[in-house]
């Protein structure tokens, strides 16, 4: 008999790609994760991972396994849900793992609704960029995720989460004091290639979404600075240290008297955010009122 618990392990593993990071995810020990997938491979009777110094990846029969642990973990996310909803399951704390600009966005004013309408639940919320939450959802330390898409973000069709948009915004060209380009009402992008940019972080989504208009804008992006803190890189623009795109909710509140902000010519880069959570979980007592309540703040907010 397979146990589930081993099933979970198996697929961190495959996320994450090392014994190590998958460990620390789930909060064991790597040898405990080593113990647990030697288990699992005595009950399957198949070598089911290749370990290397480059890190871990499934055999062909680990992939095998790992496309039935989705449906398997997903039809346990559904038993729970149906269970939760059987117990009532009006009152319970709910995670949700979510970037800053989304947290005020969204996150907060479902809080605020959920008073209300679901006065049971508790909403505890967790900062965390848009790329790295879909892994907290994966690895069971939040409920849902507040995301980002990006290059590499799990589909609409993968068997493990469930997603749920919420709302896509344009980015805005954020300009120093006395650019040329300002007098415009627009700005295309290619005009700013000789410019000295402030990006984000690699890895971080908005960085990817900048990378790639830039990229279609007909040039590549080397950023002179960087950082994950809109309110510093309107900092570092009013300080003449270069230009940047910025989320224009990001924009929402700050002050602005020593930048210029201008929309993109044509077609804007988009940052498009969306709910996410296991696969069968969406119907879960608590969850789905969460998830409700954050679509309903996506229409009236962003």
């Amino acid at each position: 008999m397979i146990e589930a618990r081993r099933l979970h392990i198996l697929r961190a593993v495959a996320d994450h790609r090392t014994v190590t990071a998958a460990a620390a995810a789930l909060y064991l020990t790597p040898s405990a994760v080593s113990q647990q997938l030697a288990a699992l491979e005595q009950e399957t009777g198949h070598r089911l991972v290749d370990r290397s110094a480059r890190g871990a990846r499934l055999t062909p029969a680990g992939e095998i396994l790992l496309s039935h642990a989705n449906a398997v973990l997903a039809q346990l996310e559904r038993a729970e849900s149906e269970l939760a909803a059987y117990g009532s399951g009006e009152a319970g704390t709910v995670t949700v793992a979510a970037f800053a600009t989304g947290i005020g966005l969204v996150v907060a004013p479902a809080i605020t609704a959920l008073a209300d309408s679901a006065p049971g639940i508790r909403v505890r919320v967790r900062d965390a960029e848009g790329d790295e939450s879909l892994m907290m959802v994966l690895d069971r330390q939040v409920d849902v995720a507040v995301a980002v898409e990006y290059r590499g973000a799990p589909g609409e069709d993968d068997a493990r989460l469930t997603r749920v948009p919420l709302y896509a915004e344009p980015f805005d060209a954020v300009l120093p004091p006395g650019h040329p380009l300002a007098a415009g009402e627009r700005v295309a992008l290619g005009d700013l290639a000789k410019d000295a940019w402030i990006g984000q972080s690699a890895g971080n989504p908005c960085h990817d979404v900048t990378v790639l208009a830039c990229e279609y804008a007909g040039f590549t992006l080397n950023p002179e600075h960087s950082s994950d803190d809109f309110r510093a890189v309107v900092a570092l623009a009013a300080a003449s240290a270069g230009v940047a795109l910025v989320p224009r909710s990001a924009l929402r509140g700050m002050d602005l008297t020593g930048v210029e902000v201008r929309p993109i010519e044509g077609v804007a880069p988009t940052r498009r955010v969306f709910a996410a959570v296991r696969r069968g979980a969406e119907d879960h007592p608590l969850i789905s009122p969460v998830l409700t309540a954050l679509g309903v703040a996506s229409e009236t907010g962003a």
